[in-house]
Order: C-alpha cells, then sequence, then structure tokens
C-alpha cells in the first residue's frame, strides 16, 4: 500500500483500525524534517512506549520481556548517544522487535505535533474528508486490472480498503475478469488493510454457503472476532469452478498475507512467489508524546485450518519462484491448464506461442537475478 507502508503515522491515543496493515495515512514523508532529542525527552517517550506496550500488547510476557530488554539498554548507555529523533524511533523500534519479532510493532516520529485524542474519538469531519479523498486516490488500492492474452484474469491491488467505499470497485474488477479461464492476483506491493474487505473478496471465489476464513483474538476483553465470506454482500459476478493464483513477494504484508494464507488452507488459490513479510498481529496507533507514537499489535489473527498464523514465518508459497518471474510463471502455470482443455488446433497453437513467451521471460529473468 504505500506507497502503502509509508502513507502517515496516524497518531491517537489509541486510534485503533483493526489492521489497516502496514497502511498508515500522514502528510509527512520521509523527507520531513529531524529533530534533536535531549535525555529526558528520550526517556519520556521510552516510559510511555513500554507502558503502553505492557497493557495493551498482545501477548503480556512478551511485554515484559522487551520492557526487561530496553531498560538494560538503557543501564548500558546505548541510547545515550542518540540524539536525532528518527534515528531514536528506528533504533527503539528494533530493539523492541528483536525480542518480540513483532514486524508491525513500530516507533515512529512526526516532525508536525501529533494530535492529543481520547480513546473514543471519532476522525474529525476534515480527516475523515481527507481519508475517503485518500482511498479515491488509489482506486481503493486497486491498480490495475487485465485481461491477459490467452484468456487469464490479472488483477493487481496494492490495499485492502474499507469494503462499504470499496465494494463498487470490487464489484467492476471481478465482472471485468468474469468470462477468463483463470485469474491471477498480485499481491507483491500489498502492505495489507482492512480484514473486512479481505473477507469481502474471498467472498467473490466462493458460493452461496459461508466459508470460515479467519478469526483475530484481542486481548482487550479477551475477546475473538470471526471472519466469513460474506456471500449477502457480493454486488458483482463470483469467481467459481476456475483456478486462481495470488503472486507474492517479502513485501506482501498483513492482510495481503491473511488473503494468501486464507486460499492456501482452503485449497482455492496456488501462492506464487516469494515467502511473505510475516506479520500476523493487528493493533493500533498510540500517541506516546507530541511527536513519537507506537503501533502495538494489541491482537493476533488464528486460522480455523492450522489453529496458528503466519507471524514471524511469512506465508510459504506453493511454487517458491523470485518475485520478478512470479507473474510469468503464473501465467504460464494457467496457459498450461488452457492448452490441456482446448479441443480447437488453431488454439491450441497460440497457447504454445504464449506458453513458450513465457518460458523464455523465465529464463532470462532468472538470469539476470542469479546475477543481482
Amino acid at each position: 500500500m504505500r506507497s502503502f507502508r509509508s502513507v502517515i503515522a496516524a497518531s491517537a491515543a489509541v486510534f485503533v483500525t483493526i489492521v489497516i496493515g502496514n497502511i498508515v495515512i500522514s502528510a509527512q514523508g520521509h523527507n520531513a524534517p529531524d529533530m534533536e532529542l535531549d535525555q529526558s525527552t528520550k526517556a519520556d517517550v521510552i516510559n510511555a512506549a513500554l507502558e503502553n506496550i505492557n497493557r495493551a500488547y498482545v501477548f503480556p510476557e512478551v511485554a515484559k520481556q522487551m520492557e526487561k530488554h530496553v531498560r538494560a539498554l538503557i543501564a548500558n548507555g546505548d541510547y545515550d548517544k542518540v540524539t536525532s529523533a528518527r534515528e531514536f524511533a528506528e533504533k527503539l523500534t528494533a530493539d523492541l522487535q528483536s525480542v518480540s519479532k513483532d514486524k508491525h510493532l513500530r516507533v515512529r516520529f512526526s516532525y508536525e505535533p501529533l494530535p492529543v485524542r481520547s480513546r473514543n474519538d471519532r476522525p474529525s469531519e476534515e480527516e475523515e474528508a481527507e481519508r475517503l479523498r485518500f482511498m479515491e486516490r488509489v482506486n481503493y488500492g486497486f491498480e490495475t486490472v487485465r485481461r491477459l492474452e490467452g484468456n487469464i484474469g490479472y488483477i493487481e491491488f496494492r490495499g485492502f480498503m474499507g469494503p462499504e467505499l470499496g465494494a463498487d470497485t470490487v464489484a467492476a474488477a471481478m465482472n471485468f475478469v468474469a468470462n477468463t479461464d483463470a485469474l491471477i492476483f498480485d499481491l507483491r506491493r500489498n502492505g495489507g488493510g482492512d480484514p473486512e474487505m479481505v473477507a469481502l473478496i474471498c467472498s467473490y471465489l466462493f458460493g452461496e454457503e459461508k466459508v470460515h476464513l479467519n478469526d483475530l483474538y484481542w486481548r482487550e476483553g479477551d475477546r475473538t472476532n470471526e471472519f466469513w465470506t460474506m456471500p449477502e454482500r457480493v454486488k458483482g459476478k463470483r469467481y467459481l469452478g476456475k483456478d486462481v493464483y495470488v503472486l507474492t513477494s517479502n513485501w506482501t504484508f498483513s492482510g495481503a498475507e491473511e488473503f494468501s494464507y486464507n486460499l492456501k488452507n482452503l485449497k482455492r488459490a496456488k501462492i506464487v512467489g516469494e515467502t511473505t513479510g510475516g506479520g500476523a498481529h493487528p493493533g493500533g496507533t498510540f500517541r506516546l508524546s507530541d511527536h513519537f507514537s507506537a503501533f502495538i499489535s494489541t491482537g493476533r489473527a488464528i486460522s480455523p485450518i492450522t489453529k496458528t498464523n503466519w507471524e514471524g514465518t511469512g506465508v510459504i508459497p506453493d511454487i517458491a519462484v523470485p518475485k520478478d518471474i512470479a507473474l510469468e510463471t503464473a501465467y504460464k502455470m494457467a496457459l498450461e491448464k488452457s492448452l490441456k482443455e482446448a479441443k480447437d488446433e488453431n488454439m491450441k497453437r497460440a497457447l504454445k506461442d504464449l506458453i513458450d513467451q513465457q518460458a523464455k521471460k523465465i529464463a532470462e529473468t532468472g538470469k539476470t537475478v542469479a546475477v543481482q
């Protein structure tokens, strides 16, 4: 999504958005000014971070281990010479992740002061309007919808936006590819998003009977939310009885991993590409000070099939290839399936030519990847 991974650092006393993955909306980029920190400011930010982690992190025992580790580093003077606010946020993130192994957990610096919110604060009208403009500008995450030669559908989307507004775009995309012989979803640059949108898009690949996709367990309230397909919300044509492929990379993260994990475990799609990033813990943004916030994982995904998730391990592809040849590999597999089923000799020749073209691209790109 950033790029979705980088788009803003929303701040709130605890502005929890169930996994907008690593998607955060911010007016600031990497070119924003830095800031010099004194020892007192660093101590305050660390204390606030550890307090919130102990109170909200999904695994209480791991939270205690993180605090113990960071306190030991402070006592050793590891933070004494760090004066850059940006470097401080990066170091604190790295130190917390070295214990938790949690790639969602992150401390962020904002040069612009962060607004103070209470837990139940709603976004202002201006903020809500900007959120809507952002989703429209990125077409609700959908980047490309194509019909490839040989009648193979291709959809690239880079984020799972809210289904309440993105449903029409999903329907339009799925209607466009409805008559293809196989479908490729490209998630190689998808950083995550709303689990309800994950469920909605999955719903197009299953029938009228609801299918259990995933659960999210939350530490607060010791509660679990179940996510099932939503046949009643499917506005377009379903994609049934035909092969589906999902392309992944090491950058595929969070909600995009859930989409891949769901379909792999339900045997509804072949995953082609690289092992994904390995982030299965949703959460929210906690304000630490005027210029620092932390995304803290307050929940964890639980597959109804595996009874676990992809945290730390990533989603392992069915067909492991470098991301640079994932599309050609899946495309070739889809064409080969079409060739087996083709009756017309002219169609067979055309499909063979396309298969040869993809094999050549795979060989040429593979050589380049090997050299790099």
